[in-house]
């Protein structure tokens, strides 16, 4: 599985890839690739007005807003 944070480096850019990282490391899943794209025209090609974003596997999940860990974690367990 791989999780891309898409986002400039705000400080919101910022607590998404914490809130990832934590919810990967809380789970035990060693086997995740943690991603971050900050280049803008990489973020608009993917459909994305408004960061941060969360990406799992190439598929826009969340726009706009900060992710609840448990959210992260609901989305990585399927």
């Amino acid at each position: 599985m791989k999780i891309e944070i898409l986002g400039t480096g705000c400080s919101k850019c910022r607590l998404t890839e914490k809130r990832v990282k934590e919810a990967v490391e809380e789970l035990g899943r060693n086997d995740i690739e943690i991603v971050k794209v900050e280049d803008i025209a990489e973020i608009v090609k993917r459909g994305v007005m408004m960061t941060p974003a969360l990406a799992i596997d190439g598929d826009v999940k969340i726009s706009g807003r900060i992710a609840r860990k448990e959210e992260i974690k609901e989305m990585i367990r399927g």
